[in-house]
């Protein structure tokens, strides 16, 4: 078990969103679940919490109700190493509901905040020629969906 994972609080999809999660990530798995008993605030045999593993990184979702809601101030960022895996993670966090933002973020259906990063943009942004860095930099922040092949352009200056 990993010292610090992160713990997400929904309002009653914690179960849904975690299935939803298993199915994007591959080598992902729910791995415990425990449910409201008698007595407490929501209808015995509901899900409280939910943990699962995606390839590799352990979460517990909490439904918790509506108190609190995800924002910006916390993602998840996922680093790809082809197009072919930014454009399957972008697709599927974006259907039923995500929204789009800038510079490869997303919020996923369920409002939590996605960083869909490939490999190639590190390594462009942290060469040391800041001419070249400062091109892909300027071309990031028109993307929505981040394109490996206009970042490479705009590192080769053209």
């Amino acid at each position: 078990m990993q010292k610090i994972s992160p713990f997400l609080w929904f309002d009653t999809q914690a179960e849904e969103a975690a299935n939803f999660y298993v199915g994007v990530f591959k080598n992902s798995k729910i791995t415990k679940i425990v449910r409201w008993t008698e007595g407490g605030p929501a209808p015995a045999g509901t899900v409280l919490t939910i943990s699962f593993n995606l390839d590799g990184q352990e979460f517990t979702a909490l439904n918790g109700g509506p108190q609190f809601k995800f924002t910006e101030a916390v993602s998840f960022s996922i680093s790809c190493a082809t197009q072919e895996e930014v454009d399957y993670y972008w697709s599927i966090l974006t259907s039923g509901g995500g929204q789009e933002s800038m510079c490869g973020w997303l919020k996923d259906k369920y409002g939590l905040s996605w960083q869909v990063v490939p490999d190639a943009l590190v390594r462009m942004l942290s060469d040391q020629d800041s001419t070249k860095a400062q091109r892909v930099t300027q071309a990031l922040m028109q993307m929505k969906k981040l394109d490996i092949a206009g970042l490479q352009r705009a590192y080769d200056g053209k």
